[in-house]
């Protein structure tokens, strides 16, 4: 296990733990997340082009809520980019273990791409019964490990079943990971053969966005990771691919519902380079 200290003044300090090797399975990160000393009360979740899974292993249930005031606990599914998502810790020790998937194998664990995005559903109504067998075998394991081995064969179990992405989607994803969003979809489209209606359509309903918004998912996730380091708005707008700050100003606040300096002092954005260290192309597959 890996302690995580965030240096920035005010920020929670949480134990993180993540796997001794990387997942066999591609598209999946994991990380574990403790907070024994109960000093996060509320935390907002900062829009990512993945597909986040939570366990809640904690003494009490760790509430997910979103921009809508619907409330989530225990398991939980956060589709892509949903805007004013807030996890509120309970009284007692918060524990947790997070999956990050891309959307290529979201679509294929998951299977409700179209219906996941932008959205907090509980893992129950997606995995039935095998959402509670899984916590309770991840409760049941005596180290962080064992956790993630829990985890890692549930979700092969489901990828080996699960739905697979058109080549032709899967390729479109994967420019937009690697151009890290600077991409124009209609040259894509043409790339892959197909008219920008076919792949708005496809790429829709087994993604979760339109393309168009999932390059701009992706570019706001760099743009956010670039501003935790401390990198001036100016200075990202610029590099990033934006018209001008003003522009990444609407960008953010689009997505994550706050403005550039609140996602620059994000909490889980301070620790992803030890919870994350893998990195966005990990995202790609």
């Amino acid at each position: 296990m890996r302690a995580a200290e965030p240096a920035r003044s005010g920020l929670p300090s949480w134990d993180i733990a993540v796997p001794s090797e990387p997942s066999r399975l591609p598209g999946v990160l994991m990380a574990g997340f403790s907070d024994r000393a109960n000093d996060l009360a509320e935390v907002a979740l900062v829009p990512h082009p993945a597909v986040t899974v939570l366990f809640d292993l904690g003494d009490n249930p760790l509430v997910v809520e979103d921009s809508a005031g619907r409330r989530q606990r225990a398991r939980i599914v956060a589709g892509l980019a949903p805007g004013g998502v807030r996890g509120r810790g309970l009284a007692g020790s918060m524990e947790c273990l997070q999956v990050r998937l891309s959307p290529l194998a979201a679509h294929a664990a998951l299977g409700a791409s179209a219906e996941l995005g932008g959205t907090v559903a509980a893992l129950d109504d997606v995995w039935g019964r095998d959402a509670e067998r899984t916590q309770e075998r991840l409760r049941a394991a005596g180290s962080w490990e064992e956790r993630f081995a829990v985890a890692e064969t549930a979700l092969a179990r489901r990828l080996d079943a699960g739905r697979v992405v058109d080549p032709e989607v899967a390729f479109v994803w994967q420019q937009m990971v690697v151009a890290r969003g600077r991409v124009r979809v209609e040259r894509l489209a043409s790339e892959v053969g197909w008219s920008r209606k076919r792949l708005w359509t496809r790429f829709r309903s087994q993604i979760g966005l339109t393309p168009k918004r999932a390059a701009q998912l992706v570019r706001f996730d760099h743009a956010a990771h670039r501003l935790a380091a401390g990198q001036s708005a100016a200075s990202v707008a610029a590099d990033g691919g934006y018209v001008d700050q003003s522009h990444l100003h609407r960008d953010v606040v689009a997505f994550a519902g706050v403005t550039p300096a609140a996602v620059a002092g994000a909490p889980f954005l301070a620790v992803d380079e030890v919870a994350w260290a893998a990195g966005s192309t990990a995202f790609a597959g």
